[in-house]
């Protein structure tokens, strides 16, 4: 067993994360929301893509943008914006959230996928690399991903990335009016090693 009597990790800090495929970048409003409105969809498409969020549907970028400046300033939220190194171009983001550093947990969310990015390596990089920050340059114990238990295709790439499933948090939250049972799962630092390395295998150079 870990000794963890002086276990004392930090919170989640913005960070720049890099790969082959694409770079994470802190999300700045000033830098990134006109590009990250437009890779979601915009007002034709983004809400389609959230609807699983339990947060307000948005009818404009800044609307958008006033949200994520409040998870920030008030939940502690580090979001991350995801950038295609080919191109320079915004394609999505994703967030480190409710951290809590005392055990060593957070949670991965607020993941949306811009068209760009859907069924493109990009995506397995993204999770690659948080994951990856969260046991090697965090030194976490656990790392979560939540979801509305009716989102299958959260749950299945939840399944597919590593994280085992843990169960479901039944009427755990109101969510747009209506109830919202919500589907657990992990990982933890001990599976890291071996998740890391599917991961990197996947990653090689040589599938693509």
């Amino acid at each position: 067993m870990r000794d963890l009597s002086t276990y004392k990790p930090a919170a989640p800090a913005p960070v720049t994360l890099k790969g082959r495929f694409v770079t994470l970048e802190p999300y700045d409003r000033a830098k990134h929301l006109a590009d990250l409105w437009e890779a979601l969809g915009g007002a034709d498409a983004i809400n389609e893509l959230i609807r699983y969020f339990p947060n307000d549907y948005y009818d404009t970028a800044d609307a958008f943008g006033t949200w994520l400046d409040n998870v920030r300033d008030n939940s502690g939220f580090v979001t991350l914006v995801a950038r295609e190194n080919a191109s320079g171009k915004v394609v999505g983001m994703a967030s480190y959230m409710r951290p809590d550093p005392k055990n060593g947990v957070v949670e991965v969310g607020s993941v949306a996928h811009g068209v760009a990015m859907k069924r493109s390596p990009m995506s397995t990089e993204l999770h690659y690399l948080m994951a990856k920050h969260v046991f090697e340059g965090l030194d976490y114990r656990r790392y979560e991903w939540k979801c509305h238990n009716e989102n299958e295709p959260s749950k299945v790439t939840a399944k597919r990335y590593g994280f085992s499933f843990e169960g479901v948090f039944r009427q755990h939250l109101i969510s747009r009016g209506e109830n919202r049972d919500t589907a657990w799962f992990s990982m933890i630092d001990s599976e890291w090693p071996v998740i890391g390395k599917a991961f990197e295998a996947w990653l090689a150079p040589e599938n693509f």
